[in-house]
């Protein structure tokens, strides 16, 4: 260990070595990256500005849409970066800066998901006392509880990284800084940091799961024709959950590697425009919301469309009256 060099800085590994891939990839990338700003933007102002929304479900779901926005722009913008330029070289504060919003933002979804279970169950198997319950003032509690909670899980794990030291190789191979990623190249022995992940993690993320689907199990058994009101919810959480098993718990076998790779762009990338996207394709009031924001269903007087009416009438009258003549 002596004879090691310290490193304070890493080298990200590409998607790909080929040129004509990486510019392909960067288009790719940059278009889902703008589509999962705009529709998750969206989504927010329509909540925001949309009276007819402004009740829990969406208010849980308008912080989602802020959380995938942040969530994709830890990542995207740096690998949209690497894919055009040669120089794939991150500093280590950079690293430990984007690790933290890293897990804050995936955290922070985690319990998210948790509460937005929870309101559901309460919509479903007790409407009459719903107003009640998920007052505003305990919808505000909990999603502060949520940003704390996420705040609180990504403090520990990033003050922890904070004793690791790195010597050469100091090769990533991802396109941005993880925990599990740092452990395999950290010259300290990583027993502690593993530990406190499995703890931390553990008991968060027991606690998170708990609470996202017990409430469905007591759906599924009292109102099941109401189950499948919650299926875009239970996609998103599906998605989420099988994503972060894959990469913390599945081993990062150099046979795994590509493998791991797309899994990690799925999570990182294509699923923060999916939700969206899930929750927007079966969703009428939001369909509704974005009509009307578009003046499609915006009504006209019934004197106006008197007045349309008989002029399209005389219209088609003096057309057929001058097709008839020769």
């Amino acid at each position: 260990m002596k004879n090691l060099t310290k490193v304070t800085g890493f080298i990200l590994i590409s998607l790909s070595d080929h040129p004509n891939n990486l510019h392909l990839l960067f288009v790719v990338f940059f278009l889902i990256y703008v589509l999962t700003v705009i529709i998750n933007f969206l989504i927010i102002i329509f909540i925001f500005t949309d009276s007819r929304l402004h009740n829990p479900m969406y208010f849980f779901l308008g912080n989602l849409a802020f959380i995938d926005v942040s969530y994709s722009s830890v990542t995207a913008p740096r690998l949209l970066v690497d894919l055009l330029t040669k120089n794939h070289s991150m500093s280590l504060p950079a690293c430990t800066t984007q690790l933290f919003f890293f897990i804050y933002l995936a955290g922070a979804e985690l319990f998210l998901l948790s509460a937005m279970s929870y309101d559901r169950y309460i919509a479903i198997c007790h409407p009459l006392h719903y107003s009640q319950i998920m007052s505003w003032t305990v919808c505000t509690q909990m999603a502060f509880g949520v940003w704390v909670l996420g705040f609180v899980y990504s403090l520990v794990h990033t003050l922890f990284s904070l004793r690791l030291t790195f010597c050469r190789p100091n090769t990533i191979h991802n396109f941005f800084c993880d925990l599990p990623h740092l452990f395999q190249i950290s010259c300290t022995d990583t027993f502690i940091n593993v530990l406190v992940a499995l703890i931390v993690g553990g008991s968060f993320g027991i606690g998170a799961f708990s609470i996202t689907f017990i409430p469905y199990i007591h759906i599924l058994n009292g109102k099941r024709k109401a189950f499948s009101t919650c299926t875009s919810h239970l996609t998103v959480v599906f998605i989420f959950y099988a994503s972060v098993t894959f990469i913390y718990y599945v081993p990062n076998t150099s046979n795994l590697l590509t493998l791991n790779q797309v899994v990690t762009v799925i999570y990182t990338l294509i699923t923060p425009l999916l939700n969206p996207l899930i929750y927007s394709l079966r969703n009428k009031d939001l369909k509704a919301a974005l009509r009307r924001t578009l003046h499609v269903d915006r009504k006209i007087p019934v004197n106006v469309r008197g007045n349309k009416a008989q002029s399209l009438f005389r219209r088609i009258q003096f057309r057929r009256l001058h097709l008839s003549f020769p």
